[in-house]
């Protein structure tokens, strides 16, 4: 009898993995096919292509050597990306760090709320952080408080995802223990669950904050503040020697905050 069951259950897994492996063929085959119409339908003009890096190229002769004329213009823009990125940033974590738990299907009081708020992060994520831009700055006008905002509602919507997933990923058996000694929903929070996830947690704002700092560069070519402005000024003036020198400076800042992020991220590993 123990017999049957056990080659029961490997025809079991057996039919799944087969099931799973034909799904997985079908979504390659659709993508391949997906792809080659899309080069169809584009109806993409590769002469173009070809004729764009000549001038790129050429273009490149004029960039070089760069444009220090307005270095002290270019740094203060790029102080103002950084701190734009920092303080959306933290806002974000902040809210998103309080929102996570009830959103999370192992803490939530009820699954509404748990939808509620994943769905909520869904739509946030779904809208880009330059549109969201745009709308702050029709809402409050231009200037680094819509890149802030912005910033701060792109957060959002992805820190709640990963950070619900990362609660959600805590043995049952641990918040089990704690409820059965009597613990409360907050003392189950802080006393269990946060020392688990703290370090995974930790790694993810680090993951934001380098998005956060690219975004904030570009948030500035539509007047949202910061450095991003100061490289659409140029382009639009034709001064692509000082374009060149506003691109370099910001390689080095998220060049800079890629560094260091990821020597802190090595850090948390091994803590």
């Amino acid at each position: 009898m123990r017999g049957d069951i056990v080659v029961h259950k490997e025809l079991n897994k057996t039919s799944q993995r087969e099931k799973k492996n034909r799904f997985m063929r079908i979504v390659l085959i659709g993508a391949i096919l997906f792809f080659f119409f899309s080069l169809y339908q584009l109806s993409i003009d590769y002469g173009r292509l070809f004729s764009g890096v000549w001038t790129f190229l050429q273009t490149l002769t004029v960039m070089v050597p760069p444009d220090f004329t307005y270095w002290r213009e270019v740094l203060a823009a790029a102080l103002e990306s950084l701190q734009v990125a920092i303080v959306g940033c933290v806002l974000a974590i902040i809210i998103g760090f309080g929102l996570a738990f009830p959103a999370a299907d192992n803490l939530t009081p009820h699954r509404t709320i748990s939808w509620l708020l994943k769905g909520f992060a869904s739509l946030v994520r779904a809208i880009p952080t330059l549109i969201w831009a745009l709308i702050f700055i029709v809402a409050v006008g231009m200037g680094p408080f819509p890149g802030i905002l912005a910033i701060m509602i792109g957060s959002i919507g992805m820190l709640i995802k990963v950070f619900a997933q990362s609660i959600e990923e805590v043995e049952h058996g641990v918040i089990e223990a704690m409820q059965a000694t009597g613990a409360n929903w907050f003392a189950v929070v802080i006393q269990g669950v946060i020392p688990t996830v703290m370090t995974a947690l930790l790694a993810w704002c680090i993951m934001r904050f380098e998005g956060d700092i690219a975004e904030s560069t570009i948030l500035g070519a539509v007047g949202a503040g910061g450095i991003g402005w100061e490289l659409m000024h140029a382009m639009r003036l034709y001064r692509f020697d000082q374009a060149f020198f506003v691109a370099l400076v910001i390689f080095v800042m998220v060049f800079s905050v890629e560094f260091v992020s990821n020597r802190l991220k090595m850090k948390l590993k091994h803590t």
